[in-house]
């Protein structure tokens, strides 16, 4: 059921992209270019602006200076909604699942959003719960979801009409070592089986150093590193700034 929704031709680039609040700046002329089949991680401290890019590369929140380009084209001003047509998707550090719908349910009005028929989004949300191992729970109410599987009903929202770029904020937040060891399994069938390209915002390191081929970190809205995990292991700002010298 699994169909392609990268695009090795695909792009989603942040250009100069500044972003002030009332005189606050939380993102400093940041610039990144994702493409189809990576998965890039973005780290920093908490308040580094991590999920404001994020924010901005999906159509919630438009640069004050600079460009969010999709394919080449100027997407600054699309909204949220239309950009998701267009293949980004992402997903939420809350899980902001419909808590009173079932879970099969809260996939298929994503797949509602996204201008399918009730029927098809039905016919797709099932195949997705079953591709990402819920079927079991497909009729289960999503608010008596334990936390992981929230996190993966999630997912499963953000996978419908296979999305050229899908990005993920903080997904293994809270979750065991054995949890997050599902996570990244997971995240690499999604890059392997939908060939998108994704960007996965993540505290845990265990996590971004295990499943991500480049990263890319923020420290107070400035990007200070760039590189392959070992690269990022090994730089002394990055180090002062998050990893830490223990």
């Amino acid at each position: 059921m699994v169909q392609q929704g990268g695009d090795s031709s695909s792009t989603l680039e942040v250009r100069d992209v500044t972003i002030r609040f009332e005189g606050l700046t939380a993102i400093d002329q940041v610039n990144e270019t994702v493409t189809p089949g990576e998965i890039l991680g973005l780290i920093g401290p908490n308040g580094a602006g991590k999920t404001t890019l994020v924010n901005t590369m999906t159509g919630f929140q438009e640069p004050t200076v600079g460009d969010v380009l999709l394919d080449g084209t100027s997407v600054r001003k699309v909204n949220a909604h239309q950009l998701r047509r267009m293949g980004v998707s992402r997903t939420f550090q809350a899980g902001r699942l419909f808590r009173e719908m079932s879970v099969v349910e809260n996939v298929e009005v994503a797949g509602v959003g996204m201008g399918l028929r009730r029927a098809a989004a039905h016919k797709e949300a099932t195949k997705l719960l079953d591709w990402i191992g819920l079927s079991d729970r497909a009729n289960v109410l999503a608010g008596a979801l334990p936390y992981t599987d929230e996190r993966r009903v999630g997912i499963a929202r953000a996978l419908i009409q296979s999305p050229k770029f899908m990005l993920l904020d903080e997904p293994a937040a809270g979750m065991s070592d054995l949890e997050c060891d599902d996570l990244m399994k997971l995240v690499q069938r999604v890059r392997d089986e939908f060939g998108c390209g994704i960007v996965l915002i993540e505290h845990n390191m265990r996590v971004v150093m295990g499943v991500c081929e480049r990263i890319h970190v923020l420290d107070s809205g400035r990007t200070i590193a760039r590189g392959t995990p070992g690269e990022v292991q090994k730089n002394p700002a990055v180090i002062e700034a998050y990893l830490g010298k223990g």
